[in-house]
């Protein structure tokens, strides 16, 4: 059967008839196809009064999948409030086993195995993505992630009951992988279902969830609420909720109808996604953007991740994608969300102040993620990446001066706050969010799962790295913690004035197109393209030459 053609299934026919019943009719053929290949009226849509592009089912789509990017945020900062009474119950269980006190050491290893193992179960997660996006699909791969989800959640919940810190690291083990699973496959998932020109300002929701969830963790885990001896394990238990309320929504989403039609070879399945997705019925000029990245792929098959890397073509993307992705983890911003109540505390604030600030940090995440939407497709991914960058550089630079003169000025205090709040701001508006976004753009159909596990990897490495590292920072340079950071930033900020593209409205095709070297030249981000000389013919045809000369100004000697 050809795939492309639609599938002769037997289908019911609904009539309705004057006396307002309805009747079935008997077994007929596969629906007659309108214009264009659509099974519906071309006057159907379900979704008039939607803006133009936005409609109700591209929504709930979206909200489905960006759940686990909300369950990414939670458990990245879930175990830092309830630091304590986690470690308590890891001295009670190991005393109950032994009969003896554990030691300072002891305990804290344990801790910290807790605290990092989720972010190696991210590695794993991540560099597997791209499979698992192959061979089940987006949205099938999101649906199976959510077991891990699950069965991480509740591990971590019963482990008090059940007296085991082992089913604690365990559990953050599974939902580890769990999230480094989303952040592969939510951001492919949205650029992927998204119109052209809203794709900017759509995959900055990958952020948002991210943020919302780093917020909801921060305000339950707060002593009040769930931050105690006798509670914390429900603080855990709260991850379930994203995970259950995914996997009954997202079945009611379409797949992506880009790996529909190009890795699947669906068309007729693909179009219906789109006008689900659509809500109209006038989708050719999708299917057709599609159908040229398809025909540009028909010589470059789904790739694996050995393949992307060996690839020369694939270089330059690549490294753009790896180095946007340090740029979010290794700008310092891990240091802020970690140990935000402390760096307060050591600018001279009070303990309870500083953990109020540290919410505060959570808001403005939340409050300048939701600014930059709008602006995405506006001012364009390179643009508030530059600026983000540049505003994160100087205020660690005054992040670092308040830490160094605290002890002279009171005021200086409330410039400790106002840096790192405006750290935060220029994080949200553009590494916060746009690194997810470009490295999904950067790819076309092809190598793009195996691009989004590297990426993700690095990602989640760099994340493990500043948290294993910036204690010991500060321990060495103590004041100066923030001055490697500085650093870094300047480098990420020449690189991408350098090297980023601007990818705001152009389709994937298009994009890929800017890194074919004997087609386009990369100039400060701004494809330039190569002007060439058509080939020089030395034999033409007499008729040819008589086409474009006259025959009195002809000079070739016969």
């Amino acid at each position: 059967m050809n795939l492309r053609e639609p599938p002769r299934h037997r289908v019911l026919i609904i009539g309705y008839i004057s006396t307002s019943s309805w009747i079935q009719s008997d077994f007929v053929e596969s629906p007659v196809l309108e214009e264009g290949g659509s099974m519906f009226p071309a006057s159907t849509s379900c979704c008039s009064n939607c803006p133009e592009g936005l409609t109700c089912s591209l929504v709930f789509a979206i909200f489905a999948a960006v759940l686990g990017m909300v369950q990414f945020g939670y458990n990245t900062a879930v175990i830092n409030a309830p630091q304590k009474v986690i470690q308590e119950f890891i001295s009670a269980v190991h005393q109950s086993r032994t009969g003896n006190m554990i030691s300072e050491d002891t305990r804290d290893l344990i801790w910290s195995i807790a605290v990092s193992i989720f972010a190696i179960g991210g590695m794993v997660g991540g560099i597997t993505g791209g499979t698992i996006a192959t061979k089940f699909g987006r949205k099938g791969g999101l649906l199976l992630n959510n077991i891990l989800g699950i069965a991480g959640a509740a591990l971590m919940t019963f482990s008090k009951a059940c007296g085991s810190f082992e089913m604690l690291i365990l559990g953050r083990l599974a939902i580890g992988f769990n999230c480094g699973l989303s952040t592969a496959l939510v951001p492919m998932y949205l650029s992927e279902i998204s119109p052209i020109t809203l794709r900017g300002g759509l995959g900055t929701l990958n952020q948002l969830g991210v943020t919302i969830g780093l917020l909801l963790s921060m305000v339950l885990g707060i002593q009040n609420i769930l931050g105690t001896e006798e509670r914390w394990p429900y603080l855990f238990g709260v991850a379930v909720i994203p995970a259950a309320l995914q996997l009954l929504l997202l079945p009611l989403c379409p797949e992506s109808p880009r790996y529909l039609l190009i890795t699947k070879q669906q068309e007729y399945s693909a179009r219906e996604a789109l006008e689900k997705l659509r809500c109209t019925v006038q989708v050719e000029d999708d299917l057709e953007e599609m159908r040229n990245e398809e025909r540009a792929q028909e010589q470059e098959p789904q790739m694996t991740v050995c393949q992307v890397m060996r690839n020369k073509s694939l270089q330059l993307p690549l490294l753009i994608a790896i180095v946007m992705q340090l740029s979010q983890q290794l700008t310092g911003i891990n240091a802020v969300f970690y140990y935000s109540t402390g760096l307060f505390m050591s600018a001279g604030l009070s303990e309870a102040v500083s953990h109020y600030a540290t919410m505060g940090v959570g808001v403005i995440m939340v409050v300048m993620t939701l600014v930059s939407i709008p602006l995405m497709d506006r001012a364009g991914r390179r643009t508030l990446h530059l600026y983000g960058l540049g505003g994160m550089f100087i205020c660690s630079i005054f992040i670092t001066i308040s830490l160094l003169v605290k002890f002279l000025y009171e005021w200086v205090t409330y410039l400790s706050v106002v840096s790192t709040l405006s750290f935060v701001v220029f994080f949200a508006i553009g590494p916060g969010s746009i690194p997810w976004m470009i490295t999904a753009e950067l790819f076309s159909h092809g190598p793009r799962p195996a691009a989004m596990s590297i990426a993700v990897f690095v990602n989640w490495s760099a994340n493990f790295l500043v948290g294993l590292v910036f204690p010991q920072m500060q321990r060495v340079f103590e004041n100066y913690s923030f001055l490697p950071f500085t650093g870094l930033l300047a480098i990420f900020w020449i690189f991408s004035y350098r090297k980023v593209p601007e990818t705001k409205n152009r389709t994937f095709e298009e994009i890929a197109a800017l890194f074919r070297r004997e087609e386009v030249v990369n100039v400060n981000g701004l494809p330039t393209v190569v002007q060439r000389k058509p080939p020089v013919v030395h034999h033409q045809s007499a008729e040819l030459v008589a086409e474009e000369k006259n025959l009195e100004t002809c000079k070739t000697q016969f």
